[in-house]
Parts: structure tokens; sequence; C-alpha cells
């Protein structure tokens, strides 16, 4: 067969269920392979075994391609052109890496006889791509593609996931070879040092050293991020933490990996976490962390992280985790789930359960004194109003996908989350406009779920023509954009420590009409709302609506996102605003920030 087709059964054989990607001349041979697969393979009532998905621009295939992984936990595939089609993928690659999310883009290059030519629509991918990719591969001779293939998704979804990026010219997706179904390419070392790490075990030693440890903390906790649910570890940590009675907060990343309504549930720390969870972890003297990396949002000051611990134990996939920015005491390497049901087996069958009485009323104490609230009583519809009235239908069992900002914190703060891969977010990298493709790939993943995009009025412009691959789909996606005029965090910003002077932040001379916007786009429900006595009726309506939906809810353009722990802050000094109770007298917030900046 040809090289575009051995592609197309490459994915096939990996069980690639929907493709993203955007056409163009470098890539063509494997479109026309992709359009002849499905004709060939299509059911019986015409449906296509690899639908391809074409967004408006490649970054919108690329985050769909991580929407569908993030909410299936398969890999996501992307194909998109040579030159600015690959460029345009820099971002979503980049922003896959640094979420570990597993993902396979395949980009088409100029012949290999024109590579380093400067021909037509050609860039140098492995260059570009090579610094912010799990690995890049450019297949000059067809006979290695095949293994190529399956070796790029293998190494995708394997240990700490990531992207693989591989680059075909066009000769090499025309040329034949003889299709092997299952060769790979030869990397010892790769999968040696992948080997020790997923057959590494807890012997008997190294549970005893934990759980003497445990047994002697009066106020334990678990920190868990975004690999248990990379690692499908959620029942694990569930089990655990009830097994030993141990309260459970988790980053943004790791939001669904441990039920946000459990009595156990300390929601989210950091920067933007809940009080009671940041409070919590000043009060600690032991965590336990799990498939979480103490990064600069957490631990923004990390010789004051936790600083009354007198123990911490780490558990992660990646060695290089391992006490990168927070020394521990306990460590292991290895497969999070197993390493869970191995503790909690060595733990149930001694009959260790510490006695945590205090410390569990204690934690309940501080969730009543510092719960999450807001303005209540201002006329202007406040944003976390939005977010409740939607999670009182939702109940924590809506899929939502967010941009970068204001709404994305008040999001993962007023959301209640059930379950793991309902939250979608660019969370390392930050990314503007991720949330409305990344919705889409999410729906095409649960076909049945409620997919929830909640979206800025500036992270919604960077990629507001895929409002039509929306509707081009007929996808049952609900967005909704909470419209301040503005970069609400960046205003927050430079309203605490710019001297409220808005350089390049205030919209509100702008004149977008969204509504307009998403009815061209072939929103046939686009509403606009700003009356705050329509707000229930108006979110019941919205979600009610069988087909896409689009709501834009003006909102209050000077709500802050609070709590915040400021830069060069510990969670002590924490501002919880006019509406959550603080413990101390946080420091003034005014003035230039700290040369330390965590923003």
């Amino acid at each position: 067969m040809t090289g575009a087709e051995a592609i197309v059964q490459v994915l096939a054989d990996e069980g690639t269920g929907v493709l993203f990607g955007y056409s163009g001349g470098a890539i063509l041979p494997v479109y026309d392979a992709v359009f002849r697969y499905n004709a060939d393979h299509a059911s019986a009532e015409g449906r296509e075994p690899m639908p391809l998905v074409v967004p408006a621009n490649e970054q919108g295939a690329g985050f769909m391609a991580a929407g569908y992984a993030r909410a299936s936990g398969k890999v996501g595939v992307a194909i998109v052109t040579s030159g600015p089609g690959a460029t345009n993928m820099v971002t979503p690659v980049r922003d896959a890496m640094a979420d570990s999310i597993p993902l396979v883009a395949i980009c088409g290059q100029v012949p290999t006889s024109s590579l380093g030519s400067d021909a037509f629509q050609e860039a140098p991918v492995s260059n570009i791509m090579g610094a912010c990719a799990k690995h890049v591969f450019l297949v000059t001779d067809v006979a290695q593609l095949e293994a190529t293939l399956r070796t790029a998704f293998e190494i995708a979804r394997s240990g700490r996931p990531g992207p693989v990026v591989v680059d075909v010219p066009k000769d090499v997706q025309n040329a034949t070879l003889r299709f092997d179904g299952a060769c790979r390419l030869p990397i010892p070392g790769y999968r040696a040092r992948l080997r020790a790490v997923e057959e590494a075990r807890l012997d008997d030693a190294a549970c005893a050293a934990f759980f003497d440890a445990l047994m002697q903390a009066k106020r334990p906790l678990v920190y868990a991020g975004g690999g248990v649910i990379a690692a499908e570890a959620a029942v694990a940590l569930r089990v655990f933490a009830d097994a030993f009675g141990l309260p459970v907060t988790t980053t943004l990343m790791g939001l669904g990996a441990f039920d946000s309504t459990e009595p156990l549930a300390l929601h989210m720390l950091g920067m933007h976490g809940t009080a009671y969870a940041n409070y919590a972890v000043e009060d600690c003297d032991f965590v336990l962390a799990l498939g979480a990396r103490f990064d600069d949002r957490v631990a923004g000051v990390p010789a004051k992280f936790a600083p009354r611990a007198k123990f911490i134990a780490q558990i992660d996939i990646d060695p290089a985790e391992i006490g990168k920015v927070k020394a521990v005491d306990w460590q292991h390497v290895g497969p999070l789930r197993v390493a869970l049901e191995r503790l909690t087996r060595y733990g149930q069958g001694r009959g260790i359960r510490p006695a945590l009485d205090d410390w569990h009323a204690h934690v309940a104490a501080l969730k009543r004194a510092h719960a999450m609230d807001w303005d209540r009583a201002n006329p202007l519809i406040q944003p976390q109003a939005v977010i409740e009235a939607i999670n009182r239908h939702a109940r924590g069992r809506a899929v939502v996908s967010t941009g970068v900002g204001q709404h994305q914190m008040w999001a993962a703060q007023y959301f209640d989350f059930r379950a793991p891969r309902q939250w979608l977010t660019s969370g390392s990298m930050g990314t503007m406009g991720f949330g409305l493709p990344a919705a889409v790939g999410a729906q095409f993943a649960q076909p049945d779920a409620l997919v929830i995009d909640i979206d800025g009025d500036a992270s919604i412009r960077m990629n507001l023509g895929e409002l039509e691959t929306v509707t081009t789909y007929g996808l049952p996606l609900k967005i909704v954009v909470l419209n301040n005029s503005g970069d609400g965090m960046v205003r927050q910003w430079q309203k605490l420590y710019f001297g409220r002077r808005f350089a390049a932040s205030d919209k509100s001379l702008h004149k977008k009409d969204f509504v307009l916007a998403a009815q061209a786009d072939g929103f046939a429900w686009a509403r606009r709302l700003d009356d705050k006595a329509q707000l229930e009726s108006t979110i019941a309506d919205f979600l009610a609506c069988p087909g896409p939906a689009f709501l834009e809810v003006v909102i209050d353009p000077d709500a802050g996102v609070y709590p915040m722990v400021g830069p060069g802050a510990t969670y002590a000094q924490m501002i919880t605003g006019e509406f959550i109770a603080s413990r101390s007298e946080a420091p003034a917030a005014t003035g230039a920030a700290p040369a330390t900046s965590m923003f």
C-alpha cells in the first residue's frame, strides 16, 4: 500500500475514533486515503469508522484532539498540512506537553528532495516542535513509516503521557511499502526505562516506612494532581482516602480525581484555591503528593509551602518530578494506581487506621468558617451566580471546558466534579482560546454527555471561528460567555498591583456582538442575558435546549477572583476578598508586584 494508506490503517489499528485536521497540499494523499478508508468501511447506515472533523484553524484541530484525549483517556489525533498548518499546531502541542496529554500530530511536509530549500509551505518542524513535544519524528524512508507511527502512539500514551509529532514528506506519503501490521521502532533505552518504572512495586519495608510516618501524624492530607487522572487512579484514591480517613485537596488539573462533594474533599488548593484547602495545607503535618509537581501556582514559595509538615511523601510516574521543587522524605516512582492499591492492602491487612477525629473536626470547621462566597446583594450579575445556577442543573456530572482567565477560576471554584475527565482546561500553558475547540473534541469523545464551555469574552475571541464547527457537526454543545468587557484576570492584577492602569486589557470600546456572531454561525438558540432577575429561568432554558446553544452573560466588570495568593506571598497571607472570611489580616495588595511574580 502507499505510505498514506499505511498511515490511515495504523490509525485504525490504534483504535482512533475521530480525526481532527485541516487539509493542504502536503497532506492531501493522507486526506484522500482517509476518505477512501471511510467509504470502504462505512456501516450500513453510512456511519464512518474514523470521521474527519474539519475546524476553522489548525490550532482548533490540535485543541479538539486534546479535548478528545482529555475527555476519553485515548490518544487524540490531529492531521495538518506543512508550513503554516504545522506551525499553527505548535501551541496545542506545547499545551498538551505541559499538561501531560497523549496526542499524535501528523504533519505533511514538502518532498524529501526539497527539505531545507525554503520550498513553498516548508517549515522546520523537527526544530520547532522538538522543544515542545515529547518526541518528534521526521520520516524520510517509507519503509520506516508504519513502525514510526505505531511507535509514536506507544510513546504518546506510555509513562508520563504527552504529544508526539510525526512529520511526513509528501513523497513518503505517495511511495509504496509492504505493510507489516505490528512493527515498531527499536527504542531499547526508552522501553527499558519505561519497563523499570512500570514494574516498580512497593515492598513491605517501603510500606512500613510510609505507615510509620502516617501513624505519627495528627493532621495528614493528600495533595492530588492531574497524574491521578492520567493514571486512571481515581477509584484507587477514593478507596485509599476512605480506608485511612485522609482529607484530599486537588490541583487545578486534578479536579475530578476525587469527588468534590465528599466530606473528605477540600476541593482545589493553590493561588486561587479554596481558603479552607489552603489553610488546611498550612495546618497539616503530613503531605502525600500524588501525581502532582508542586508547581508555582500551588507552591508559590516552595520553602513556605506546608510549613508545618514534618513528613512529605511523593508518588509519581516521572522520576524527574521527585524532589524537583520540594524535598521529600519518602518517594516511589511507579504506576500510581498500583501503588495506592498496594498501600491500601498493606494498611488494611494490618488493621491500620489513624485516629484523626480531631483533624476531621478541624477540617470541617475550616470548610464552614471559610466557605466560598461572593457579592450576593450586588444588582449586577455575578459570575459565581451563573456557575452555581448551571451547577445546580448539572449536579457534578457535566463535562466542563474553559478558556483561560477569571472565568476559568470561577468555574474551577464553583462547579462540582464527581468523576475524572469532567474538567478540561489549559493548566500549565494557560492558553486562551482553548475552551471552545476542546469542548468540541470532548463532545465527540462523550457524545451523550452534557458538555459546557465556560468562556470569557476575550478568551473565546481567540478561536471564535470554531462556533461554526459546532453547528456544522450538529453538536449539542452549550457555550457560555461571561462578558466583563476585557481581559479580566489581567485587569485584576492591574487593579491590585499596577495602579489601575488598564493597559490593553479594557475591551469596553469593542463592538463585538457575540449573539449575532453565534447566529451567523448557525446557532438557533443564542441569547444575551443582562438582567439578574432572569438568570435562573434563562439558565434552565439554555440547558434544556436539545441542540447547540450559546449564552452571553453580561457580568459585573469589577468582579474579582478570590481567594488569591499574591506574588511572593504564602497561604497564610492569602487575600480572601470581602466575602470570604480570613483568619488573618492579609497584606495590602497595592503597589508593584515583586520581581518573583507568579504572573
